[in-house]
């Protein structure tokens, strides 16, 4: 029963967030916008559906703790004007990432190519943060909930890489410089010379 008042509460949301819509001579700050979408109890609804796990059998490495200290905290605009928010957890190392109404619990995962990436287990879903944009993924749903995630940090570098790409994987490598070849023998004796 539950299920079914949640399911109806999270397909009401839109309707309430139209409802709520200021008119276009208002001018109220965005984040006093933001917070008046949805209505608390529509909200507590949405937490309830979608509860965060809180194992605390899960221990995170040295190395996840250093790869944690690396993740961009905030409001994070994307494509398409979706917003990511990452808020640290309570316990150290860990992160909320809300995105719409979903929410997730998110630890930090050791990447063998230097991505910075986010992972909740239990709700299939990744966060994935690199140099010049981030991501969020849904492994279950195999679907992007967000994609082109910029803070400004990473808004900087991605302005760098469209002044200066980096060369193709696909294209050759430029010919190597023919090298000059010495005839040892031929030099060896002049120099024994002087």
């Amino acid at each position: 029963m539950k299920v079914i008042l949640a399911s109806l509460l999270i397909a009401a949301a839109p309707a309430f967030v139209l409802a709520q819509a200021p008119a276009a001579g208002d001018k109220e700050p965005a984040k006093a916008q933001a917070k008046k979408k949805i209505p608390r109890k529509i909200q507590k609804a949405i937490e309830e559906a979608t509860p965060v796990d809180d194992d605390p059998g899960v221990t995170l490495t040295p190395a996840e703790l250093e790869t944690a200290k690396h993740v961009f905290v905030g409001e994070i605009p994307c494509e398409l004007g979706a917003t990511v928010h990452i808020t640290p957890h309570k316990r150290e190392g860990f992160f909320i990432v809300r995105a719409g109404i979903q929410r997730f619990r998110m630890q930090p995962v050791e990447s063998r190519t230097g991505a910075i990436r986010l992972e909740d287990p239990r709700a299939g879903a990744m966060w994935l943060q690199l140099g010049n944009k981030s991501m969020l993924m849904s492994q279950k749903m195999g679907r992007r909930l967000a994609d082109d995630c910029m803070n400004p940090a990473q808004a900087a570098v991605n302005e760098a890489l469209k002044k200066n790409p980096m060369p193709s994987l696909l294209e050759p490598l430029p010919a190597p410089k023919a090298a000059v070849a010495v005839d040892v023998k031929a030099s060896a004796p002049a120099e024994a010379a002087k």
